[in-house]
């Protein structure tokens, strides 16, 4: 019996920490959505190291438990906001960039409260995300910048930390998001998603001479038309220390 049409979302996550730091202030979660599809979420502690740990930790498990609860994207950023704001009293922040593909509405849903712009490739353009907006936890009052696309196959989308954002900036060869642009139209889909977060990696890497000045984190998601029969629910995952 030949298997149907159907979605198959793939996402890849790569990261290093800021040179001589040891550990990462990124955060990364994963969570399938209640009403079916998944969303990623990608959170930046303030600073470096432990503390940035704790803090980006703290942001994307929030997030994370919310998603999993039902609750809206847009809501669960404001909620990560006040939680963040109400532990720390305004003293901490966060940047926090969610990309969902939302099956119950057939949406691809991006929340942003990051200084970081998401690029987004459908088969007909690129959009660049970037409108200004503040990151959670300073403020008292903050709420995301949402884009809200359709779901169809060929989208890709690419959101990083600014580590990614400002590297180079030091040598005077500064990362540009038209970089980052030509690398997502020269990628071959058949090499996917995985070899492109890789390669968006390693130029930051490259352009800060191999000492990373921030921590570096990359999250690409892809949309593809697939043929399975049962529509199995895959989760690989390699980690690196």
């Amino acid at each position: 019996m030949e298997g149907a049409v159907t979605l198959k979302i793939e996402l890849a996550t790569d990261k290093v920490p800021k040179h001589a730091s040891g550990e990462s202030g990124d955060s990364f979660e994963v969570v399938e959505r209640p009403q079916g599809g998944i969303t990623a979420i990608l959170a930046d502690g303030q600073g470096s190291g432990p503390s940035a740990k704790i803090t980006s930790n703290t942001v994307a498990a929030k997030a994370a438990s919310l998603v999993s609860d039902g609750t809206r994207d847009g809501a669960v950023s404001r909620a990560a906001h006040d939680f963040l704001y109400a532990q720390k009293r305004g003293r901490v922040s966060s940047t926090l960039t969610m990309v969902s593909c939302d099956l119950a509405t057939d949406t691809l849903v991006i929340s942003r409260n990051s200084n970081c712009p998401v690029i987004v490739k459908t088969e007909d353009e690129i959009k660049v995300l970037d409108e200004p907006v503040k990151p959670i936890g300073f403020h008292y009052f903050v709420k995301p910048t949402i884009d809200e696309l359709p779901i169809t196959p060929g989208t890709v989308v690419i959101s990083f930390s600014d580590g990614i954002f400002h590297a180079g900036r030091k040598f005077g060869n500064q990362v540009a998001v038209d970089d980052i642009i030509e690398m997502l139209e020269t990628n071959n889909q058949q090499d996917g998603i995985y070899e492109l977060s890789q390669d968006i990696l390693s130029l930051a890497v490259d352009r800060d001479r191999n000492r990373p000045q921030d921590d570096m984190s990359v999250l690409v998601l892809g949309l593809f038309a697939g043929e399975y029969q049962h529509k199995p629910r895959q989760l690989r995952v390699m980690y690196t220390y």
